[in-house]
């Protein structure tokens, strides 16, 4: 994670929010008295969002984690997909 002055952002702006786009980088900016913000895409935020509301679930957390230790046991089953056309 990269930080950059509030000014040399003003001056990159382009350069910057294209690399945080296309990079999946987050990009920390420094403002006076330590009032920084973070610049992140969409699709990062929204990524972020989801873990969040997944995990903010005491059960849904253990049925998500028990799930991976299952997978990483080598205990999966596979499923066909439904069709509903």
């Amino acid at each position: 994670m990269d930080a950059v002055s509030y000014s040399d952002l003003r001056q990159n702006l382009k350069a910057y929010m294209d690399r945080v786009f296309h990079d999946h980088e987050t990009l920390i900016i420094t403002r006076k008295n330590d009032e920084n913000v973070v610049l992140l895409s969409i699709e990062d935020y929204n990524s972020i969002m989801e873990t969040h509301y997944l995990l903010s679930s005491e059960v849904n957390a253990k049925h998500l984690t028990d799930s991976i230790q299952q997978y990483k046991n080598g205990i999966v089953h596979e499923r066909d997909l439904i069709d509903h056309d």
